[in-house]
């Protein structure tokens, strides 16, 4: 389990003994260990450092770890973690406990460190593939949200928290909108309008245009959000230069300097039909190059 960049993982465990055992172990595969004795303190250590992955017991006095967990996990920055139950306790409703608090797996006191290992080294590369996917979205600029079926939040972009920000409640406005999307899933089994775009009411002044992406993990449902001040841009955008909606589009993120393939990715477009668009854009407005498109479009754009 040895890599350039040392793994760490936080054990949580009110046990000196199971402390002690645990934590040899995993430094002797060079694992960086960090420890807490108790819930609380396992919070207060995750608020200054961000391990790659938590032991967590599922008994201790005060703040157990179900709810450690649960807290963990209502934490935006700190929900990708996986959670690893530990526990002396091997009953069906304590398994459930563990997982709707959050937890990823259970492992049944006393530990067997091979078993530990390699369940630590799974959960830790899937964890990382979720980060990465989270980067490369928040780096393309989009504005995506994933909720559950129930609608709840699972992770969004910066973008949607810097939408929201503007509500004065982001927080409670991200609830709503997660709550919104869960009531959307639960009606699709009757109509299963996954392809069609609705709109949100957010708040008095906060109104936003959804589009359904699809199902990217188990219960993990991805959605795009545009501000009606978008729909608007897009909309003029249309208007001056004849264009369709997907052309509109393409334009709208040309002139935020998006390349092609970044561009086929939020639009869910193959490289070639973003070249197909482009064409006759550069047509209708009369251009020849993605320079002069984005200037013409600008003129446009920044009037909203």
């Amino acid at each position: 389990m040895t890599n350039e960049r040392r793994d760490t993982v936080l054990v949580v465990d009110d046990s000196p003994e199971t402390l002690g055992f645990v934590t040899e172990a995993l430094k002797k595969s060079g694992i960086t260990v960090l420890v807490a004795t108790s819930g609380d303190a396992a919070l207060s250590i995750c608020m200054k450092v961000t391990p790659d992955t938590i032991l967590m017991d599922a008994v201790m006095p005060g703040l157990d770890g179900f709810e450690t967990c649960a807290r963990i996990k209502a934490n935006s920055t700190l929900r990708h973690i996986p959670v690893i139950f530990m526990t002396g306790l091997s009953e069906t409703e304590h398994i459930v406990k563990a997982l709707d608090a959050g937890g990823v797996d259970f492992l049944t006191k006393p530990i067997d460190l091979d078993e530990l290992e390699a369940r630590i080294r799974v959960h830790l590369k899937n964890a990382r593939s979720v980060q990465s996917a989270h980067v490369a979205l928040d780096a393309a600029g989009r504005h995506l949200v994933a909720v559950t079926s129930e609608g709840t939040v699972l992770w969004s972009t910066p973008q949607i928290q810097n939408l929201l920000a503007g509500t004065g409640a982001a927080d409670e406005t991200l609830y709503r909108l997660g709550r919104a999307l869960g009531e959307w899933l639960g009606a699709q089994g009757i109509d299963g309008n996954w392809r069609k775009s609705f709109r949100i009411g957010l708040s008095e002044k906060l109104g936003v245009q959804v589009y359904p992406l699809g199902q990217v993990g188990p219960d993990e449902n991805l959605f795009r959000v545009m501000t009606e001040n978008e729909t608007e841009q897009q909309k003029a955008l249309r208007g001056r230069f004849d264009l369709t909606q997907r052309e509109a589009e393409v334009l709208t993120w040309i002139a935020k300097g998006k390349a092609n393939k970044d561009i086929g990715e939020i639009l869910r477009l193959s490289p070639r039909t973003v070249n197909k668009h482009l064409e006759q854009v550069f047509i209708k407005l009369g251009v020849e190059n993605r320079t002069s498109a984005a200037v013409k479009a600008a003129e446009v754009i920044y009037a909203f």
